[in-house]
């Protein structure tokens, strides 16, 4: 690292990074899917329950807790005080939810949907890189099979880094080239699924943007303060 070292905490979460993928989700982020669904839903999110199956630290829990009545957190690895599940091996074995909403690791997306088709009761909703729309296989299995209800674009970039959240355009003081930015060049949106009255995902894919939200929605106690400590020296 180039100015200092991870606490403890992050360390776990930057292994989680390299092995499982992790890409510590901004609240804000959340915060935006919150909005839209509160507008579009008929029945309030305030009585409706949600599970976030790759919870990390919580950082996309705390924002849905901030509208749903329940929010069961749950991982495969064990970050902190939620569950330990392993979302897509889980099958029928956990009470339902109304929505299962969640980042998933990218090379398991397609196992968590299908896993979230079962635990959800009313909706499905999952941050994905934008490029995960354009796949010959996904299109000709996923997205014919059960087409989203939304696909919502959103219009600036959500900066996502393994293993650790930076505000966008704050130093990262864990990049690799010391006074670095914490950017991305990563596009990426919500897809969301709507279970209709008949129980079945019906398919009628219509595209939204979310519209630059981000300087309204986040908040300071939203980034860890990570405590850097001073680079010791070199070794001799």
């Amino acid at each position: 690292m180039a100015v200092g070292t991870l606490p403890t905490s992050s360390l776990g979460a930057q292994r989680a990074g390299d092995a499982l993928g992790y890409f510590p989700t901004p609240p804000w982020a959340t915060r935006a899917l919150c909005e839209w669904l509160d507008a579009e839903l008929d029945e309030p999110m305030a009585v409706q329950t949600a599970w976030e199956p790759a919870c990390g630290e919580m950082h996309m829990v705390r924002p849905l807790r901030e509208r749903f009545a329940e929010v069961i957190a749950s991982d495969v690895q064990p970050y902190g005080d939620h569950q330990l599940i392993d979302f897509p091996s889980f099958g029928w074995a956990y009470p339902k939810a109304d929505w299962v909403i969640t980042n998933p690791p990218f090379f398991l997306a397609e196992s968590f949907i299908a896993t979230a088709f079962d635990a959800a009761k009313r909706g499905v909703a999952m941050l994905v890189r934008t490029a995960f729309l354009e796949s010959e296989g996904r299109v000709n299995g996923l997205f014919t099979a059960n087409p989203p209800s939304y696909v919502l674009q959103f219009a600036e970039r959500v900066v996502m880094l393994k293993g650790r959240l930076i505000r966008a355009n704050a130093v990262d003081p864990f990049a690799e080239v010391e006074g670095r930015k914490a950017s991305s060049a990563t596009s990426y949106c919500w897809i969301v699924w709507l279970r209709g009255a008949d129980g079945l995902w019906p398919g009628d894919t219509r595209l939204r943007w979310i519209k630059p939200c981000r300087a309204r929605l986040e908040r300071d106690s939203d980034y860890p303060d990570y405590c850097v400590l001073p680079a010791g020296p070199a070794p001799t």
